[in-house]
């Protein structure tokens, strides 16, 4: 338990919070990989998954994506890359985003798929172009797009320790210097870290999809110009 008791007064003591090695300067570092990993994904497949969900088209591409990149070992992505392209920022930020794809593609695709059949049909009825159609398939399937993300960014929060393995930091460098050095505290200190930001934002991501759900009121509804009052339940109300 010595271990344990040391990682507490490690997380207690001001000092270790301060520097450009410190515990802060680790977690805006972590936020930063987790942030850009996600956003690159979110750049892949949302637009993928809102093509393939509104079309009804290439249903097994996202299935097999899915399943493909969900099946790469995270680790030997990213030691592959770094055998091949050195160290740097580049191996482990890939091996992250494939690793949110498959959860953001997954949730667009089954968001936009699964928007009742008759708000499609009526705004098409209304004469609506089918740009406006999908970003009212897109309003309807918001929260399911959202949730998409929230596991996205968890599952790379969490594994964004990773990025120590490329010579750079973030909170896996307590956890990987911390074992090299047989310094267990600092290990826990690592994972104790790592789930308190997971645990955060996946928080923060939870009342988001909540406060996205349509008709609620929760959040605010903009309506093209114009709109009769009837059809802005095609926009989520």
């Amino acid at each position: 338990m010595n271990f344990v008791q040391g990682a507490i007064s490690y997380l207690l003591t001001a000092g270790n919070w301060t520097g450009p090695v410190g515990l802060a300067a680790r977690v805006l570092e972590h936020l930063e990989y987790t942030a850009v990993a996600v956003g690159a994904s979110a750049l892949i497949a949302v637009p993928v998954g809102l093509i393939i969900g509104h079309t009804g088209r290439g249903t097994v591409l996202v299935v097999g994506t899915v399943n493909g990149l969900r099946a790469l070992p995270t680790l030997g992505v990213l030691l592959l890359g770094t055998l091949l392209f050195g160290l740097g920022m580049g191996p482990p930020l890939v091996a992250l985003m494939l690793l949110g794809v498959p959860a953001l593609l997954a949730g667009t695709y089954a968001g936009i798929a699964n928007v009742e059949p008759t708000v499609v049909d009526a705004a098409r009825a209304m004469g609506m172009t089918e740009a406006q159609v999908l970003w009212v398939e897109a309003r309807n399937a918001l929260p399911l797009i959202l949730g998409g993300l929230r596991s996205a960014t968890l599952q790379v929060v969490a594994t964004a320790t990773v990025a120590a393995y490329g010579s750079l930091g973030g909170l896996g460098r307590y956890l990987i210097d911390g074992i090299k050095e047989r310094e267990f505290h600092l290990a826990l200190v690592g994972a104790l870290m790592v789930a308190a930001l997971a645990l955060a934002l996946d928080g923060l991501l939870a009342l988001v999809v909540w406060a996205s759900v349509p008709g609620t009121g929760r959040l605010r509804h903009t309506y093209p110009t114009g709109l009769p009052r009837f059809a802005r339940t095609f926009y989520g109300r």
